[in-house]
């Protein structure tokens, strides 16, 4: 599907999808029409179809990784060893490359803390991405600032959240498995214009 593109300092860059993970990949719990992160292991649930749809993206060649602001660690409401033991379950049932996450409170000033692209950038460096043909997909405003800023197509999940919309999504579907789709779509009309088969 032409994964590969240009080389830097020898190593060919590779495309990657980006995902949000609560209420993207799992069930998010909203209160209040708002979305939170869940904070015991047995609410961590996989929304239906992720696990096919990452698959899909698995092996149409894309580095997987899964991008997520935790605060809840830092103020206290969630064990650290709690979001690991999350992030083991993803791992094993999900054809994932990485989770990078940041921890921090929404006042800490961190660089990579959504809707900065701290997070794209980390892992752009260490699997060699080349992020302006690569993908985010996120559920909220913050996901879709950061991956503009990285230079990504942006894919916004609409839940129907009471909160601030993202605004110049490249994209609005309803699922994780209708962006996949999306992508898959983009990907093969890009094919044809290259003229590949």
């Amino acid at each position: 599907m032409g994964n590969v593109g240009v080389c830097l300092g020898g190593r060919r860059l590779q495309r990657a999808v980006f995902l949000d993970r609560d209420g993207v990949v799992n069930r998010a719990e909203v209160r209040g029409g708002r979305p939170y992160a869940p904070r015991r292991l047995e609410d961590f649930r996989l929304l239906r179809g992720v696990a096919g749809a990452v698959a899909a993206l698995r092996e149409a060649g894309f580095r997987i990784v899964v991008v997520t602001n935790q605060p809840d660690i830092a103020s206290g409401l969630v064990d650290p060893a709690v979001v690991e033991a999350m992030h083991a379950q993803l791992r094993a049932r999900l054809p994932i490359d990485a989770i990078e996450m940041c921890a921090h409170g929404q006042d800490e000033g961190c660089a990579c803390r959504k809707p900065r692209p701290g997070l794209l950038l980390a892992a752009a460096r260490r699997f060699f991405v080349d992020l302006r043909r690569s993908f985010v997909i996120g559920d909220r405003w913050h996901d879709i600032v950061a991956g503009r800023e990285a230079g990504c197509y942006t894919v916004f999940i609409d839940r129907g959240y009471r909160e601030r919309r993202p605004v110049g999504a490249d994209a609005v579907v309803g699922s994780l498995p209708a962006a996949v789709r999306r992508i898959m779509m983009l990907v093969a009309v890009e094919r044809v214009g290259k003229g590949e088969t």
